[in-house]
């Protein structure tokens, strides 16, 4: 099974379809009692073969790794092709499907830059250039007698989904033509695609849970995600199979908000739900349409200038009065689309079903620009991999960002790239808002912000590829 749409079969889609890791059985010449032993051991839950469900009956956390015995390493490539910029990790994995070092030391090759896919919009062939040197680092990393055989795989997000026209498929089409020409690695046209948002949001909730070590146990004991990209949010968390079963049909009437997941032998039924237009970066268009007056309360005093997202130019200008808290989240409550008719018991914001809580949601683990503003803002040690903070953290990080002039932000906030500082408040603002209205988490609530998961002795980024990286080694044969 692909990671990818377009592949033998989608891994998670938009499709309500329930999907499989496929085990993976050494072939070794013994005994066949000692094959079928192995086979047992396993896929100890084959009688749930006929559930599609994605499955990895391996072991999966530290504590289980090998103690002298040789294992098969396999090498996998990810992508993270996303808005804000252009991601590659570089995972290798035992045939048990535990992470191992690369080089004797990390157990993840990560390296990134800016800008991404979506900026090259009207060039097609610069964008796929663009991703060339992280290219030449992950094959650094890999043995040359392996890389023919180490899949690489380009899962674009939000910022893709965006653009208009045929511009998301030049540009796709152009990397399958990059990595045919320059990459030692296995590339096939139908491993580079553009990310469904719910595969995204299901990815980044198996790869928090597997570094945790909670894949196997009940789904209680197992953490909710929400994860901030530029274009889209992300929410997943496990729901009781009760609360499943009271899941409404999208407006397309094709699928659900709950995806079947069969993880170490446990059956989960994962909601997830994927807020296009409502990422950090697509969200200040949103809020730059929903303040009607001549200035918005969100933009920084002293700044006038444009911003550009998804192929539109907005004016920005502050209010004639400023910016101010309590008028900025009134606009970021109207861009949310809160007071949105909700036609389920309970929904979050958009007239989107919320999952119906639970304990799956209890434990909330918090990813991408919260972490990253949390720490430009000061509330957070950016040198952690994670940090406990409040929604109410974000609120008064918003309300002194909203009292700080422009001329006076690169001295308060030095952590801020420049192009972002007219935007701190709008962004702590709208973070605060979409925790507290739009996804109804009490103001007090304990979260944390993660950025990275501790696994083992190493640190191991908190993103989707890994979860994508699992699937893929799994469907390896």
């Amino acid at each position: 099974m692909m990671m990818m749409k377009g592949t033998r079969q989608e891994s998670f889609s938009s499709s309500g379809k329930t999907y499989r890791f496929r085990g993976i059985i050494p072939i070794v010449s013994v005994p066949l009692l000692l094959i079928i032993s192995l086979v047992l051991f396993l896929m100890p839950y084959s009688t749930q073969a006929d559930h599609q469900d994605i499955i990895v009956n391996r072991r999966t956390s530290p504590s289980h790794r090998s103690t002298g015995t040789a294992k098969t390493k396999s090498y996998v490539v990810i992508f993270d092709a996303g808005s804000s910029g252009s991601r590659v990790h570089v995972y290798c994995l035992d045939d048990s499907l535990n992470l191992v070092p690369i080089n004797g030391r990390d157990l993840e090759l990560f390296a990134h830059k800016e800008p991404g896919l979506s900026a090259y919009a009207s060039d097609p062939h610069q964008a796929a250039e663009s991703l060339q040197s992280l290219l030449e680092q992950a094959e650094n990393v890999i043995p040359q007698e392996l890389r023919s055989k180490t899949p690489v795989r380009v899962g674009a997000t939000a910022g893709l989904r965006q653009l208009g026209g045929d511009a998301s498929d030049r540009i796709l089409q152009a990397v399958r033509d990059f990595l045919k020409e320059k990459s030692g690695l296995e590339s096939k046209p139908e491993w580079v695609t553009v990310l469904d948002g719910t595969q995204e949001g299901a990815f980044q909730w198996v790869t928090i849970n597997y570094l945790l070590g909670n894949l196997g146990k009940k789904y209680s004991k197992t953490v909710g995600v929400v994860d901030l990209g530029g274009g889209s949010v992300q929410m997943a968390y496990a729901i009781s199979e009760k609360n499943a079963a009271k899941a409404p049909k999208l407006s397309d009437g094709k699928d659900t908000y709950v995806k079947e997941l069969f993880l170490k032998g446990t059956k989960y039924y994962l909601y997830v739900h994927s807020y296009l237009n409502y990422g950090l970066l697509a969200a200040r268009a949103e809020i730059l349409k929903a303040a009607k007056s001549s200035g918005n309360p969100c933009i920084l005093t002293g700044y006038h200038g444009s911003y550009k997202y998804g192929g539109a130019v907005y004016n920005v200008s502050t209010s004639p009065s400023g910016s101010n808290m309590n008028r900025c989240r009134r606009v970021a409550f109207k861009a949310l689309k809160v007071n949105e008719t909700c036609s389920h018991l309970k929904c979050t914001f958009g007239g989107i079903w919320n999952g119906g809580g639970g304990d799956g949601q209890k434990n909330l683990f918090v990813a991408s620009f919260f972490f990253d503003r949390a720490a430009e803002a000061g509330f957070v040690n950016p040198s952690l991999p994670t940090a406990k903070v409040r929604p109410m953290d974000f609120e008064e990080a918003a309300i002194r960002a909203c009292k700080t002039k422009l001329k006076d932000a690169k001295s308060t906030y030095p952590r801020v790239e420049e192009d972002n500082l007219p935007y701190i408040c709008m962004d702590l603002v709208y973070q605060f808002t979409l925790l507290v209205d739009g996804f109804g988490l009490d103001p007090w609530q304990e979260i944390t912000l993660v950025k990275q998961v501790k696994y083992g002795n190493s640190l191991v980024e908190a993103a989707w590829p890994l979860g994508s990286a699992i699937e893929v080694a799994s469907s390896s044969s």
